[in-house]
């Protein structure tokens, strides 16, 4: 059975409102938690509540969408609804689950929510073990690799490449996912798209961390954690 997700819906429109609401009940793995035109109320519900997922419209009085998914995208997944094509660049940018441009259709819709329903493609036999089985092409395939051999993890969109020692493996999947699925005392993110492993640091500045002389950015958001975890190292 899949894991209901609680949502809610922030939208200065009220036929707009009213449309994602007939939308989410017919997707049996959403919830929703309520429907608002203010930000600020939704602001208030994120900070009480454990909200899995929020449909953000861009354009709105008081707060518009893209600020106040600024202060909200470390807690909850984001899916921006807006009439403006404009916002799609941005809304990428913040690391939004997708961008619905209205009006859309339920198969639209429906194509974005299970993104977030998706069954996960790594296995590991359990948390503590140094290794993974990585889905490959084909029914039932499989590539064992070994944690200490995964320089950095690079997120594609709906792929994810990762780079080893000695080659590349790309993989139907999400960073989310893989990220989870790793030993956090070895590997840190450094950017909303890559996960490196500490153990393969060559160098760091201000603005990169390099392995093997390949430049990976350190966005602001992952700054401190990461120069934290370097400073735990640090002679």
């Amino acid at each position: 059975m899949s894991k209901m997700l609680k949502c809610i819906i922030v939208d200065d429109e009220p036929p707009a409102i009213r449309l994602l609401e007939k939308y989410v009940t017919k997707v049996s793995f959403l919830e929703l938690v309520t429907a608002t035109t203010k930000p600020l109320e939704a602001l208030q519900i994120l900070e009480k509540e454990q909200i899995d997922l929020v449909f953000l419209d861009i354009q709105m009085p008081e707060l518009s969408g893209i600020q106040l998914s600024k202060i909200i995208h470390n807690k909850t997944n984001i899916i921006f609804t807006t009439a403006y094509p404009q916002f799609a660049l941005e809304s990428y940018d913040l690391a939004a689950v997708d961008y619905l441009l209205k009006p859309f259709e339920f198969e639209r819709f429906y194509k974005a929510v299970l993104k977030l329903n998706e069954p996960k493609t790594i296995e590991t036999t359990s948390i503590t073990d140094d290794f993974l089985f990585v889905k490959t092409d084909g029914k039932n395939n499989f590539e064992k690799i070994y944690s200490k051999d995964i320089q950095y993890i690079e997120g594609l969109k709906n792929y994810v490449a990762i780079h080893l020692v000695d080659k590349q493996i790309i993989t139907y999947n999400t960073l989310k996912n893989i990220e989870e699925c790793l030993p956090t005392s070895m590997f840190v993110k450094t950017h909303k798209s890559y996960i490196i492993s500490l153990s393969h640091i060559s160098k760091t500045d201000s603005t990169s961390v390099y392995i093997n002389e390949h430049a990976i950015p350190i966005g602001d958001t992952y700054k401190k954690a990461f120069f934290d975890r370097i400073q735990e190292r640090k002679l």
